[in-house]
């Protein structure tokens, strides 16, 4: 994981980014598009393709990604914190928040 890495933020109302690389616990974040010239320091290892949260998000408040009300957040995130299935409900699959963190299936799903 890298010590230092970019994301993007899609819209200036976005509160959180998606990162361009893997991050480790304490990287420094660089924000690029709406949020260019700023930056934040992860709270967390975080995967490339992963949300970042810019600022705190409260427990129930949306998490805004494209400047839309993507999901909301099951418990308060911290900023630089991973954004995930852990912390996110989200707005279109009322079962997001029982997907498998690493592989997205849902608790039924089995593999042979």
């Amino acid at each position: 994981m890298n010590t230092s890495a970019s994301a993007f933020q899609i819209h200036a109302d976005d509160n959180v980014a998606t990162l361009l690389a893997d991050v480790a616990d304490s990287a420094e974040v660089r924000i690029t598009g709406e949020g260019q010239g700023t930056s934040i320091s992860a709270a967390n290892p975080i995967r490339s393709g992963h949300k970042i949260a810019l600022q705190l998000i409260p427990e129930g408040e949306p998490v805004l990604k494209y400047g839309f009300p993507i999901g909301r957040a099951t418990r308060a995130i911290a900023a630089g914190e991973w954004v995930h299935l852990h912390n996110c409900a989200s707005n279109f699959d009322a079962k997001s928040s029982s997907l498998d963190l690493v592989s997205g299936a849902r608790p039924e799903t089995r593999y042979a």
